[in-house]
Formats: C-alpha cells, sequence, structure tokens
C-alpha cells in the first residue's frame, strides 16, 4: 500500500525540515513532497523523527533478575518468550532498531523482527571465567579468539562483541581488568573486517581501552575509563580515538532516579562533555537489561540526558539516537533518517522535542518498516 503521513513538523535526523508529506510505499520512504493523490494519515500536532536506534541492549536479561543464575538456567522458550517481551517493550516507546550485544547461543537470531528489527552479536567472546562467561564466548589466546570470531562470522552475525575488560555483574571479574591483548583484539578486527563485520568491545578500565583503539575496533561500550576509587580518562587515548573515527557508545541511558547511575556520574558526564568537544563520536545507548533502571524503553530518558547534562544542543541529542546511532551499527544508508529510500521507520511524539526534549515521552505513534504498529 502506498500512503503519505502528515505531521506538524519533520525532524529528519539531523534538522527539522518543516512539514512535508511523507510518502510510504513497501516498507520504505518513497518521497518528501507538499501534496499528494494519496491516502493521508494526518497524525495532527505532532513531530515525525526516524524510530530510535538503541545499540546496546540485551533481550535475553530480566532487569529485575540475577543475570548470573537466570541466564546459565532458563530453557530455551523462557528465554525466547522474555526477549520478544523485551523487544516489544523497546518499539512502544519508539525505538525500531535494537542490537543486541550479548545473548545465549544465537538466540537472537531468531528474533530479529520481534517488533524493532534486531541486530545480533551472539554470545559476547570473552576469557575462562571472564565478564559473561555464562553466555557460553568464553575464547582464550589468539587461536581461541580467531576461532570464536570466525564461528560467528559464519553463523551470520551483525556485528562481533568482545570483552575487553572485565564488568560489574560477572563475581569474580573486575571491570578495571584487562581481558585481551592488543594483538588478540587485532586478530579479531582483521577476521571480522575481512568478512564485512564491525567490531565494538565491552571496556571500562583505560588498558583495555587503550588496547581496543590501538586495535582499531569501531566502537567501545562504555568507555568510563573507571578506575579504584574513581575515574581516569587517558585522554592520549581518547585523541587516538577521534583520529581513528572510532565511536563511544556511552550505555548511560536508564529511567528516572533519584540515585545516580554511578557514584562518579557527575565527572563521568563532564569526561563525555569534554570527549563530544575533542571530537568523539557519542552515541546514546541504554545496556538495557543490566539491573531494574535499564528498561527497554530507557533510551528516551538517556537522549533527555545528553540534552540537558552533557552540552548536547537538542538536534544533536536527537541525532546521537537516530542518524548517529545508526551509521556507527552500519545502517546508516537505510535507517536513522527521514529521507527517500529509508526505512519507513518513524516515531511522532506530542509536541516538539527540539524545543522540549521531554516530548520523546509522549509517544504517539510508531511505524516500523511502513506499518504503524
Amino acid at each position: 500500500m502506498k500512503y503519505a503521513i502528515r505531521a506538524a513538523r519533520v525532524f529528519d535526523g539531523a534538522r527539522e525540515i518543516g512539514s512535508p508529506l511523507v510518502v510510504i510505499e513497501d516498507g520504505r520512504i518513497a518521497a518528501l513532497q507538499d501534496t499528494a493523490d494519496l491516502p493521508v494519515v494526518d497524525l495532527g500536532d505532532v513531530t515525525l523523527l526516524p524510530g530510535l536506534v538503541d545499540s546496546h541492549v540485551h533481550l535475553g536479561f530480566d532487569p529485575f533478575g540475577v543475570a548470573v543464575e537466570q541466564l546459565p538456567n532458563d530453557a530455551e522458550d523462557v528465554m525466547l518468550a522474555r526477549m520478544r517481551a523485551n523487544a516489544a517493550e523497546a518499539l512502544r516507546a519508539g525505538i525500531t532498531t535494537v542490537r543486541d550485544l550479548g545473548d545465549r547461543s544465537y538466540l537472537s537470531l531468531q528474533v530479529r523482527d520481534a517488533g524493532p528489527e534486531v541486530l545480533v552479536s551472539g554470545p559476547p567472546v570473552t576469557t575462562t571465567g571472564g565478564h559473561c562467561w555464562f553466555l557460553g564466548g568464553e575464547a582464550d589466546g589468539l587461536d581461541g579468539i580467531r576461532k570464536a570470531v570466525t564461528e560467528r562470522v559464519e553463523r551470520g552475525v551483525d556485528v562481533v562483541k568482545i570483552m575487553a575488560t572485565g564488568g560489574s555483574i560477572t563475581p569474580g571479574s573486575s571491570p578495571f581488568d584487562q581481558q585481551y591483548t592488543t594483538e588478540e583484539l587485532r586478530a579479531a578486527v582483521e577476521i571480522a573486517h575481512a568478512a564485512g563485520i564491525p567490531v565494538t568491545v565491552h571496556a571500562h578500565g583505560a588498558s583495555g581501552i587503550k588496547a581496543a583503539v590501538e586495535a582499531g575496533v569501531d566502537s567501545i561500550e562504555h568507555a568510563f575509563f573507571l578506575a579504584p576509587g574513581g575515574l581516569a580518562v587517558d585522554w592520549d587515548t581518547v585523541d587516538l580515538m577521534v583520529r581513528k573515527g572510532i565511536y563511544v557508545s556511552t550505555t548511560t541511558a536508564r529511567m528516572p532516579t533519584a540515585e545516580p547511575a554511578f557514584p562518579v556520574s557527575t565527572q563521568l558526564r563532564r569526561n563525555f562533555g569534554r570527549m563530544r568537544e575533542l571530537g568523539v563520536r557519542l552515541v546514546c545507548s541504554s545496556d538495557a537489561g543490566v539491573g531494574q533502571f535499564k528498561r527497554f524503553g530507557s533510551l528516551p530518558h538517556g537522549i533527555i540526558e545528553f540534552g540537558e547534562l552533557l552540552g548536547f544542543g537538542n538536534d544533536e541529542a536527537l541525532a546521537s539516537a537516530t542518524s548517529v546511532a545508526a551509521t556507527m551499527c552500519g545502517l546508516g544508508e537505510r535507517k536513522g533518517r527521514i529521507a527517500p529510500g529509508y526505512d519507513a521507520d518513524l516515531l511522532a511524539v506530542a509536541g516538539n522535542p527540539l524545543a522540549d526534549l521531554k516530548a520523546l515521552l509522549d509517544v504517539r505513534a510508531v511505524f516500523r518498516a511502513g506499518e504503524r504498529r
């Protein structure tokens, strides 16, 4: 069916472009024009923008559960039902694309179209007993990591996820400690890139972040530069990150809470603000599933925080979870923009988020591949 959508305002993923009719055909945007001899869906006084892209979620996780206890033991049908429910929650918030950065047994391959489009990494590659070992992605040394990445390429993943440091949700693992050497990470990058697949790494501590940047990964998840007692940013590594064009997926989005996201949240925000000033490409993402405030509809709250606390203009904050996020995920030619040829993944919100980002919380319509959901 070919039809058009009318909205009071249209944000195209970079800027407001007035109020053209958005013509939809076969799940894609066919044209932007002033008039159309077609059925028109008039959404009224709303802003139409690209569907949001959450580039870091864990669909198989229960935000109210304990991952290390649930995930090794839950039956496959239980996991799949949870993944579909979590995907549906994301879609209701206007998130039309998610990148699952850690599942068990490649189950996310079975829910690619469970609402949002799902990009798949499979089990994250980690050392024996390392961060998220319970997802089944343990691999050690050069041979182990080469074998693990090759397996993921053969499985048809969209991105390779590697745990460059430990993490906080895994008993016995430290976010300060490096898990893989630069040489090992570079070997993973070479295999993945030869297959046209990007590599992203989980990295909290400075040494793991530095190794990942030197290895030439495509993006870094978290990049908090955690150290015992606080934060210790290596600004030389940040400079190299800028020169190599490596993205940072901040994973800072969360549901509102009186408690700070981290004990060092004020300094963390300042650090991200300075990274932005230096030229790091920051993407707003959530790490949905990891804790009760990391719900699958939390991304809009993170976008609001980007605008309020990190020095982003509202247009930049919106772009960080639409056009910039889509480009980081390798989807920049078909998602994250309202333009001819792009997927008709669209979000309509009451009011104008360019004036007040809290408008993102009043969702009036969501379209996925041209279908109103």
